[in-house]
């Protein structure tokens, strides 16, 4: 696939997807796309983009309905951004409007919705209305029940990483470039997740949060500083 040559991903394997209405020109959503989710959308004609929260491919509306068929793939002048133009089913917001951007700031400086919703987010994705399409689909990294325990299987995963390389894998890339490119990314995303605050957007500020535990699970395998000793400074001062 000739055209992946010509992409320039960032260091998570990663680049932004600037969706757009083919007709109207309108801006409708920006998601993440890695090689896989770019070949998707090329080879099946609808928009594929990359969890970074929950770690996993999605297809825009497989479950709600609202599909996104790509007309035109477009790539900037640096290769680091995608504008993908498609024919939109229903809309591309969760909240129910038809463009994720549908806040405008005013006079008195404040974000005001300039739209009407173009369908019932209740009716779409029931007592999910405040979940973003990625988290409402089926499968998940660990049960419900056992949302707690996510951190000590991501933080096995980053040390088996350690002990046992794999090809391509970013948590591997981070080992072998070291402390201070560890420290670095720590660094980014706890700045992502002080931006992502400021925009006040749900989906964002989970995404970030999740990218910077992610990076202090890789410090902290590191430093050979198990989760349990982090638990227990917790906990001991929860007693204080």
């Amino acid at each position: 696939m000739s055209y992946l040559t010509d992409l320039k991903f960032n260091d998570n394997g990663l680049l932004p997807a600037i969706v757009q209405d083919v007709e109207t020109d309108e801006v409708l959503m920006m998601a993440y796309m890695n090689q896989e989710a770019v070949t998707k959308t090329i080879e099946t004609g609808y928009t594929w983009f990359w969890s970074r929260s929950r770690q996993k491919l999605w297809k825009k509306g497989e479950s709600s309905g609202h599909l996104q068929q790509v007309e035109e793939v477009n790539l900037d002048c640096d290769g680091d951004t995608l504008l993908v133009k498609v024919q939109q089913t229903g809309g591309a917001c969760h909240t129910g409007h038809y463009s994720c951007f549908h806040r405008e700031l005013n006079a008195n400086e404040k974000f005001e919705v300039i739209d009407k919703e173009v369908f019932d987010p209740d009716e779409v994705y029931g007592e999910k209305e405040n979940e973003t399409f990625e988290q409402e689909t089926e499968s998940q990294l660990v049960p419900k029940n056992n949302l707690p325990q996510i951190l000590q299987k991501v933080y096995q995963v980053v040390e088996e990483r350690k002990q046992n390389p794999v090809e391509n894998s970013y948590t591997c890339y981070l080992f072998d470039e070291g402390l201070d490119k560890i420290l670095k990314k720590v660094g980014e995303e706890a700045t992502e997740v002080v931006i992502a605050s400021k925009n006040g957007e749900d989906e964002e500020i989970i995404a970030e949060i999740a990218d910077l535990l992610y990076h202090l699970l890789v410090l902290l395998n590191y430093h050979k500083i198990n989760l349990d000793q982090v638990y227990n400074e917790l906990a001991n001062r929860f007693e204080r």
